[in-house]
Parts: C-alpha cells; sequence; structure tokens
C-alpha cells in the first residue's frame, strides 16, 4: 500500500483570483516555457516530452538539407523543430520535428502558425514516439488541412518513408511507403522528388 499522501492543489495568494485551467489548451496557455521539453496537445492529451536525440535532429536537418534547394527557389521557410503549430479547428498546439512554410503564413498569436496555411509536416518516429507519430498525428494534421505529412520511420524494420496526402474530414486519402533509401514523391504543393538516402547515415 502506497504510503504517498494524494497532491492537493491549492491556489496561492497571487493566484487565488484565478480559475484553474478547464481545457488542455488553457493548461498548456498557463505553462511556462519549458527548455528541452516538446509540450503538444494529442487527442485531447496534452503530451510533455524531451526533445528528441542527435540522431533524431540529424535526420530533420538532412530533410531541410534535402528540401533545401526547393526552399530557397520557391521562397518559403522550413523550420526543423522548435516551431509550434495550432491546428484549425480544435486550437490544439502541436509540434512537428519539420515544417515547410509560406513566409506569410497566419499565426495563431504570436508563436503559433496555423495549420490551414502550411504546405508540409514532417515526423520523425523515436521508440517513445510511435503510437502518436504513426497512429494519432496523421489525424491531427489531416483535421488541420496541412497537405503533405511525412512520416520518417527509423524504427520501423525496415525502415520507411511515408508521405500521405490528400486531407479530406480528418484523414489522408492517399498513402506511399517506401523503404529508407528509395525515392519518394512529395505531391503538390511540395511538388519534390525526395531521395531517402539521405537518412541513411554513412
Amino acid at each position: 500500500m502506497s504510503r504517498r499522501r494524494p497532491a492537493t492543489l491549492r491556489p496561492t495568494p497571487e493566484t487565488a483570483s484565478h480559475p484553474l485551467p478547464g481545457t488542455p489548451r488553457e493548461l498548456f496557455e498557463a505553462l511556462p516555457q519549458l527548455p528541452g521539453l516538446r509540450t503538444e496537445i494529442i487527442d485531447g492529451r496534452l503530451i510533455v516530452s524531451p526533445v528528441g536525440t542527435p540522431e533524431h535532429a540529424r535526420i530533420a536537418m538532412r530533410l531541410y538539407g534535402a528540401l533545401l534547394p526547393l526552399i530557397e527557389e520557391k521562397g518559403w521557410d522550413g523550420f526543423s523543430g522548435n516551431v509550434d503549430v495550432c491546428i484549425d479547428g480544435p486550437r490544439d498546439p502541436v509540434e512537428p520535428d519539420f515544417v515547410l512554410a509560406p513566409p506569410d503564413c497566419p499565426r495563431w498569436g504570436e508563436r503559433e502558425l496555423l495549420s490551414s496555411g502550411l504546405i508540409m509536416v514532417a515526423e520523425i518516429v523515436s521508440p517513445g514516439s510511435i503510437a502518436d507519430d504513426r497512429d494519432r498525428k496523421p489525424g491531427v494534421y489531416a483535421l488541420g488541412e496541412i497537405p503533405v505529412m511525412v512520416i520518417i520511420d527509423p524504427v520501423a524494420t525496415p525502415a520507411t518513408v511515408t508521405v500521405l496526402s490528400d486531407p479530406k474530414e480528418g484523414a489522408y486519402l492517399t498513402s506511399t511507403r517506401v523503404a529508407m533509401g528509395s525515392p519518394v514523391h512529395l505531391p503538390e504543393p511540395v511538388g519534390f522528388t525526395l531521395d531517402t538516402s539521405v537518412f541513411v547515415r554513412s
């Protein structure tokens, strides 16, 4: 039998006049900045997780590098993490591993890019994010009307890259999966053939 006392949540004199957060979004907005941690709302759950490993960051940077000629040609912005996205509709915040956006992408507040203004997002699967990245986030991004989602999955056996497109009513209607190392086409509005061998460590 546990000897731990149940936690009690009591307002301080400074916060006594403020109501406690009643929704995941209100709790998200009440949190201070948490350096080294990623904070998201996925399917109504507030998720706080550590940032990725160096291997995770390497893949994100290699995706950025592969798309850099296109980014420069189109005048787009590419972000490898650390950018919050607000999902249109529920207004839930998420933090993709990679975001491709036009420079005039509309925002929700100062920090969050609105999902319906994005061109593409990508997630890099890690052992701790398998269910969210493979199963839950595609529906979240499709609901937010993001045209293209890429799932880079070095955890799978064999490793794969999946491209999802044609979002409709909270689901992507088109899916293409290749073994990591093979080329895969990123459909419009990206319009780019990605050589996924860049993700294979040499």
